[in-house]
């Protein structure tokens, strides 16, 4: 399947779903793992807005790419964001979507001093 990058450095991007572990198994709850660097995978809801229009992306990040403080809100960098076409077989019936993942997102709003 094929891979785009998706350039957001014009956007606006903010936080409106916290990150939260992605499950790969809602029976067993097991979690995914990153396989190049064995972290867990989370999964983040950005509003990426942009030319005057906004749309919603839940995204699928290894957890050491995470920056504390991700709440609802909260404005986000996002890097190495992509989208991958996907399509498998459940039942009988062939599903079909794209998926998007970052190497990380991060906080754009300072951290409180510390005093």
């Amino acid at each position: 399947m094929a891979t785009f990058k998706i350039d957001t450095s014009t956007a606006v991007v903010f936080v409106v779903v916290p990150p939260a572990p992605k499950v790969v198994n809602k029976q067993t709850g097991e979690i995914a793992i990153d396989r190049e660097t064995g972290a867990r995978m989370l999964t983040v809801g950005l509003t990426i807005a942009d030319d005057g229009e906004a749309s919603l992306y839940t995204v699928s990040v290894p957890e050491t790419g995470i920056s504390e403080g991700l709440t609802v809100g909260t404005v986000v960098a996002v890097t190495g964001l992509k989208a991958r076409d996907w399509e498998n077989e459940f039942n009988g019936q062939k599903r079909h979507g794209i998926s998007f993942r970052a190497t990380a997102i991060t906080s754009l709003v300072p951290a409180p001093a510390r005093g």
